[in-house]
């Protein structure tokens, strides 16, 4: 739901709330979480456990001040109160018990477009609710009005139209304060924002459920930005969802870098040739890989390439 088209550079700012309605006891997992994601790299993060609101990149730590942080533990410590109070009141509303989880989330920020004279243009902001994984409330910024997803959400967009200062406030934020914060950022990291990073490739097996088939894994991971083209072939031929070619998507990993699995189930006597191919435009990284035995779990991505490996362009392997 987010994707767009742009004949300009854009990028991207946006903070990422996130509440629970109870304790679930467990380890990385809590109450309330916050987060500010710059070109979907993390750049700050609170926790209900630390209640501090920390930097996730030296260049943040480095060219911001202490009050900077301070002030900012300061306002996720009150929408983290807020949170607790608005899901006690959506689970008053639908009539929920206390036995069950739900969760409420809450997304905003903005993304501005690079003009040919180096200086960033609003292109568009967001700012969206949701509940229990659905959408619950929107800001529609053309019309300046709130959009209810569901029944439950309808009396809040009632009360919330009804204040002009708030919406005159969310549509101000995204054109003006958060399109500052971003210009800033930006700034900060650029360095590292612009370092793109290669794909380490791995061609992987593990047994089924069944005795005669293997499931045979492309897995990318380790690359930057998250946009990358993967396939597994049998003799040259693409495989594809009705082949039984399961997919994991592009999956975030924890220093910032991002990972895709690819996997397809064949039997242990196929000797069809199956290669993995992966294309990351942004290191220059075409790959093509396909080791005589996958089953070690070889990697074979960048820089050599392995024993019984078909792999054109090495050139093209480095960052």
């Amino acid at each position: 739901p987010f994707t767009f088209n742009s004949c300009f550079t854009t990028h991207s700012l946006y903070y990422i709330y996130t509440g629970l309605s109870k304790d679930l006891g467990l380890p990385g997992i809590h109450n309330f979480t916050a987060m500010g994601l710059l070109d979907n790299r993390m750049i700050d993060y609170f926790d209900s456990e630390t209640q501090k609101k920390v930097p996730k990149q030296t260049w943040m730590k480095d060219r911001l001040d202490p009050e900077y942080w301070v002030k900012g533990t300061q306002s996720r410590q009150s929408k983290q109160q807020w949170f607790e109070v608005n899901i006690n009141i959506l689970k008053d509303r639908m009539r929920q018990n206390d036995t069950d989880l739900h969760v409420l989330q809450w997304m905003h920020g903005c993304e501005g477009e690079v003009q040919p004279d180096g200086n960033m243009k609003f292109y568009r902001g967001m700012d969206r609710y949701s509940y229990d994984g659905n959408d619950f409330l929107s800001f529609d910024f053309a019309h300046s009005v709130w959009v209810a997803h569901m029944p439950a959400a309808e009396e809040t967009k009632r009360k919330w139209d009804d204040v002009p200062v708030l919406k005159d406030y969310t549509k101000g934020y995204m054109e003006n304060e958060c399109m500052q914060w971003l210009n800033k950022f930006w700034s900060y990291g650029m360095t590292q924002l612009q370092t793109a990073s290669p794909p380490e490739v791995y061609v992987l097996t593990r047994d089924t459920n069944i005795e005669s088939n293997i499931s045979l894994t492309c897995l990318a991971t380790g690359f930057y930005p998250q946009d990358i083209i993967t396939w597994i072939k049998r003799d040259g031929r693409k495989l594809y969802r009705e082949d039984g070619l399961e997919s994991s998507g592009v999956r975030p990993n924890e220093d910032d870098t991002f990972q895709r699995r690819d996997s397809v189930e064949i039997l242990r006597k196929d000797k069809s040739k199956y290669t993995c191919e992966v294309i990351h435009e942004a290191s220059r990284l075409p790959n093509c890989r396909g080791p005589d035995n996958p089953q070690d779990g070889t990697p074979v991505g960048r820089p050599d390439r392995a024993p019984g490996v078909e792999g054109p362009h090495e050139e093209n392997t480095g960052a």
